[in-house]
């Protein structure tokens, strides 16, 4: 294999959930509070503005907000990665020119799609990174992700590496995780400089193995995750392989069950935030899956649980 270069940005980098109140609007002392216990429990970076931040339910105004306020409240205690995600190239380069501005390490950006059927051919999708680079001097990351339904093979995603400066990082979340992180970092070499974990980190082990050097994963237990990712990039695999076995029930538990919500249910019970509820129309979680949820990490003890008490 290939070794990739030496990355920036390693480690656990968990999206950070956006925290409504009861009525719908931010609650942007309860979104502090939040990202507070994220780092304390360990995050080494953040990610905002993501599809598990609830992003397209966000106007553009709230998403600048969120931007300004989130960024200025780390004051760089941890790196911050900012989604950009928009159809159109010109919107996408001036969000991430902002982000770049206001102190983003990093942007984390879809291929160009809307809907089920509206989709940039692979020309287009380049050129749209080709613009998105020159506008910006900081990481790209590309969001492998089954919601765009965009075809990304290893073999075009190493080219983009390749061949366009700031593209560097990649989130990978298809099926088959492993084996794309694999030929992405043979195809791509030095040029993939972040291969990255994400769907809450229920495919982590086999990504590690891989050779992934990233974790973007759900914000309500960071301090179960870190161990798993430092005794492994530590030499011990088999003792992040038992933690991982360990916390496996939760990570399943949040990927099949109570999905993007899941980290504002164990904020609300830990009594981080006051309301754990999505923005409409999203579905909430049913009351037995949200018992559920809090069952298995109070029994791994998850610092969310009892940092606000």
């Amino acid at each position: 294999m290939t070794a990739s270069r030496p990355a920036r940005y390693r480690g656990v980098f968990p999206v950070v959930p956006t925290v409504f109140d009861d009525q719908g609007c931010l609650d942007l002392e309860g979104q502090r509070r939040c990202v507070d216990f994220m780092i304390d429990a360990g995050s080494q970076g953040v990610c905002i503005l993501a599809n598990f931040s609830e992003q397209f339910v966000l106007s553009d105004e709230e998403r600048e907000l969120l931007t300004m306020e989130i960024l200025k409240h780390i004051r760089g205690r941890v790196p911050v990665i900012v989604t950009t995600t928009h159809f159109s190239t010109k919107v996408c380069a001036e969000r991430s020119r902002r982000a770049q501005d206001e102190g983003a390490a990093m942007v984390m950006v879809m291929p160009p799609y809307h809907g089920a059927t509206i989709r940039a051919t692979p020309a287009a999708i380049r050129s749209f990174f080709e613009q998105l680079s020159d506008a910006i001097s900081i990481p790209i990351m590309i969001q492998d992700a089954p919601v765009s339904g965009t075809p990304l093979p290893a073999t075009f995603l190493a080219q983009l590496a390749k061949e366009i400066e700031h593209v560097t990082y990649f989130k990978i979340e298809t099926p088959q995780a492993a084996s794309k992180l694999r030929e992405l970092i043979e195809l791509g070499g030095d040029a993939v400089e972040g291969p990255w974990d994400g769907e809450e980190a229920i495919t982590l082990m086999a990504d590690l193995d891989a050779g992934c050097t990233g974790a973007m994963t759900g914000g309500g237990y960071p301090d179960l995750i870190r161990p798993i990712v430092d005794r492994y990039f530590a030499g011990d695999r088999a003792s992040a392989m038992e933690h991982y076995n360990h916390c496996l029930p939760l990570i399943n538990y949040e990927n099949r069950q109570c999905g993007l919500l899941s980290a504002k249910i164990l904020m609300k019970e830990g009594g981080i935030i006051k309301c754990d509820l999505g923005r409409h129309p999203i579905a909430q979680v049913h009351p037995a899956s949200r018992a559920g949820l809090i069952e298995i990490a109070r029994g791994l003890n998850a610092r969310v649980l009892s940092w606000a008490k």
